[in-house]
């Protein structure tokens, strides 16, 4: 498997870290942390230092319940993170959480090598049609509802089997848009119980039918705090195990806070190999 990144043939031979730089106030785990620039730039430095592969760039938290931010407002945080990052860290390869079509163009049309919608192009319907022009890589998450409301749609007759499906409609969709390279979010946290976390957990492998790869999320979630009655500070331990736990099923990224824990998992992963 490969990505073609900004001209860059990326091969996923070797696990990719996509190191989270929130912009944002109110993330369920770093909201505020890196709000102004010279925090932002401070770590990247050291995502970069750790080992990332990427710099996910979010602006807005989708944590439970977060404010809903419009496009407007999500690229006034976002761009002159961007510009300072392509400034300082030329080489750096940026990816940016988003699900608005407006901010996917704006933020590649910047440097912007790749886009990660966790709404699977629900909330903007113009997202796929947008991936498809601009030749970016796409992370497709699996998620019902918004941010806001995904409490309310947890029930399934048969999870694994859903997003099956799921997966194979927006795949289609994203064929014919002319989409090349995209890559497979469960949507660990989202419009899921802890216990349908783990039950997706255990059955990741099945994602690998689609022969695409399998973005992985679950970096200090509630889903492993919640059940150990620990904080999201503390998750880091259980991050560790799932991230290691998710590699033997086929993830070939992982989208982390804690880049250098990760490398070291990766590392161990691929001794064992």
């Amino acid at each position: 498997m490969t990505l073609n990144v900004n001209g860059e043939l990326i091969d996923l031979q070797k696990t990719q870290i996509a190191g989270i730089l929130n912009v944002t106030e109110d993330s369920f785990f770093d909201g505020g942390r890196y709000f102004s620039e010279s925090q932002a730039l401070k770590q990247t430095e050291k995502l970069l230092a750790d080992g990332a592969d990427f710099i996910d760039i979010g602006g807005q938290s989708t944590r439970p319940g977060s404010k809903f931010l419009h496009a407007d407002e999500e690229l006034k945080r976002l761009i002159p993170v961007i510009k300072a990052v392509k400034k300082e860290f030329p080489q750096a390869r940026i990816s940016v959480d988003t699900f608005w079509a407006k901010v996917a163009e704006e933020t590649v049309n910047e440097g912007v090598g790749m886009i990660n919608d966790i709404s699977g192009g629900q909330i903007d319907e113009k997202m796929f049609e947008t991936i498809g022009r601009l030749k970016v890589p796409y992370v497709l998450m699996h998620l019902r509802g918004t941010p806001q409301t995904m409490g309310q749609f947890t029930n399934y007759e048969d999870l694994i089997l859903e997003i099956d499906r799921y997966f194979s409609q927006k795949i289609n969709q994203l064929r014919k848009f002319g989409v090349n390279d995209i890559l497979l979010d469960p949507g660990f946290g989202f419009s899921k119980t802890t216990e349908q976390n783990y039950e997706l957990m255990k059955n990741l492998e099945q994602l690998n039918m689609f022969g695409l790869p399998l973005y992985l999320g679950i970096s200090r979630k509630g889903m492993i705090w919640k059940p150990l009655n620990i904080t999201p500070d503390e998750a880091l331990t259980g991050t560790a195990v799932l991230n290691f736990y998710a590699l033997q099923k086929g993830a070939k990224f992982l989208r982390v806070h804690d880049v250098k824990e990760a490398r070291q998992v990766i590392k161990i992963w691929d001794m064992l190999k």
